[in-house]
């Protein structure tokens, strides 16, 4: 398969690691698409594997595809340090992975579950639906309705009290 951009070449969708792509996109924001993968990863995964990140995922190699996700199944045997995989020392298995897709969101969903089931302070926050990382909660992360002061009294302007007198009278 020879290396030039034709139009016999190009893929319209390109399906790596189990979710269709754009191929009219730029591989570092068709990567970035993936559940699991940001930016910074695939800028970096790609630098890793020589390949451009400016170029269109529409003209990528199948081998350039196969390379890309053989790097996602395992990014550790890649050079990828520790501390760049979402999942370090699993809780489960103790192993440090990088999850991607439903994976991801199966993992966070048991996590929160087991944190609720110790009855954690943050399983208490998650059950009640407040914020869990320490934010500010007086004032945002309000639900419901507005609070606040009506209009009127002696905060209004001077013609909204006029026509209230005005109105009173009548």
């Amino acid at each position: 398969m020879a290396t030039s951009t034709s139009a016999q070449e190009f893929r319209h969708i390109v399906r790596v690691a189990g979710k269709d792509v754009d191929g009219r996109k730029k591989v570092v924001a068709a990567l970035a698409e993936l559940k699991g993968v940001g930016y910074n990863f695939a800028y970096s995964m790609l630098t890793a594997l020589g390949i451009d990140p400016n170029m269109r995922i529409g003209f990528a190699l199948d081998t350039h595809i196969a390379a890309i996700e053989n790097v996602l199944k395992d990014p550790a045997s890649a050079g990828f340090p520790r501390w760049y995989l979402n999942r370090q020392r699993d809780i489960d298995t103790g192993r440090d992975m990088h999850l991607l897709s439903s994976d991801l969101e199966f993992a966070v969903k048991s996590d929160i579950e087991r944190e609720k089931g110790v009855m954690s302070w943050r399983g208490y926050r998650h059950m009640y639906g407040l914020k869990v990382r320490g934010q500010s909660t007086r004032t945002t992360g309000r639900k419901g309705g507005t609070v606040g002061v009506r209009k009127g009294g002696k905060a209004a302007a001077p013609q909204q009290q006029q026509q209230a007198q005005q109105q009173q009278q009548k």
